[in-house]
């Protein structure tokens, strides 16, 4: 196996250790997660990178650097939008509605609570009503403020993509139908804004093609971990839905929106076997269902973080996992950047499209 290309390791090893950063200005705090994020570029790219005070990453005039040396890599925050300087004629301010991710992503969560928040079902690593508690947010944003921020952040940001996810509520549909009520307000508002809805897999199928009809362009249905002990541990509540339903859910998903225009989370670092976590992904490359592989990262607000003292996996792991994944899709020729709207498109919360090339050369070896 040959050594890993400096940018994949570095990309990698900063989306686990974070950079030393006194200040971004467009950045997030608790939420859904992954983690406590500031929005960067990194050479360029869009990057969701956690600011940890005692990373050995630090930034100075514009370069990255590793225990003081000058990594090579450039870094410029992304600037604060002008939408977040509005506010709605009843008083909400725009990014209370929506926030902006990475520096041409608009994201919102439709509905800010969760059915499944009780601490016997919540997921471990989540915190999405921590931010609705501090004030951050609102906690159900109606269709019409949705489409009128996704227009101002449109016209004033250069916004070009959107992603909308939900709280999962006790219904059949788990969240989706009011999902669908926003994307189609927004889609009418500004039609050429590609949108990404993400939820649970729907007890109803049928609310997988309401989505695309409303307008989403592609979906993600996170299941977080393909072993369902793993699950069961971090995910009590949404573990019991069992993956048979995931992978109904997913075919019908890549049926309505088609091939590489659906994705799921895989998090390194909950305690699957990493070579399992390929093997699982793999298939999902085979289903036409794009793994979007990132690492576990500690949250603020999470059970995770404040009860089970959980950390983040080492970086060879992630880092090996991640190149291996990033082959298996190359090789299939599916690409983030070829995905209408959502995380894989974004890539910044993931080491996946930096690793490529060094995964190529690794399979080769």
């Amino acid at each position: 196996m040959t050594a890993p290309t400096p940018s994949g390791r570095t990309r990698v090893d900063i989306a686990i250790q974070g950079i030393r950063l006194l200040d971004a200005p467009v950045s997030r705090r608790a939420g859904a997660g992954p983690s406590d994020d500031g929005h960067l570029l990194l050479d360029g790219v869009g990057a969701a990178v956690p600011l940890n005070p005692r990373s050995p990453y630090s930034v100075r005039g514009g370069r990255l650097l590793l225990d003081g040396a000058d990594t090579g890599v450039g870094v410029e925050a992304v600037a604060r939008p002008r939408f977040y300087d509005l506010t709605t004629a009843d008083g909400v301010r725009y990014e209370q509605i929506a926030r902006l991710h990475s520096d041409r992503v608009l994201a919102t969560t439709v509905v800010q609570t969760c059915a499944r928040y009780d601490e016997s079902e919540r997921c471990r690593f989540c915190a999405i009503e921590e931010s609705l508690a501090s004030g951050a947010t609102i906690a159900v944003k109606t269709p019409a403020q949705l489409a009128e921020v996704a227009r101002a952040a449109v016209e004033l940001d250069g916004v070009t993509q959107m992603v909308m996810t939900t709280g999962t509520s006790r219904g059949r549909d788990r969240g989706a139908v009011h999902l669908a009520r926003c994307v189609r307000a927004v889609h009418e508002a500004v039609p050429d804004l590609p949108i990404q809805v993400q939820c649970e897999p729907p007890a109803d199928l049928g609310v997988i093609a309401e989505l695309h009809e409303a307008g989403a362009r592609s979906i993600g249905i996170h299941v977080e971990s393909l072993d369902d002990e793993v699950r069961r541990r971090w995910m009590p509540g949404k573990g019991s839905v069992p993956m048979a339903e995931y992978r109904a859910a997913w075919a019908e998903a890549v049926r309505v929106f088609g091939w590489n225009q659906v994705s799921t989370y895989l998090m390194v670092g909950l305690g699957e076997d990493p070579d399992e976590l390929i093997a699982g992904a793999e298939e999902l490359i085979a289903m036409g269902v794009y793994p979007f592989v990132v690492p576990f990262r500690p949250l603020a607000g999470t059970l995770a973080t404040e009860v089970d003292g959980a950390t983040a996996p080492p970086a060879e792991t992630t880092y090996r996992v991640t190149a291996r994944v990033a082959a298996a899709l190359r090789a299939a020729g599916m690409s983030g950047a070829d995905q209408a709207a959502g995380c894989a498109a974004c890539g910044a919360c993931s080491a996946l499209e930096s690793s490529g090339a060094a995964a190529c050369q690794e399979t080769a070896s």
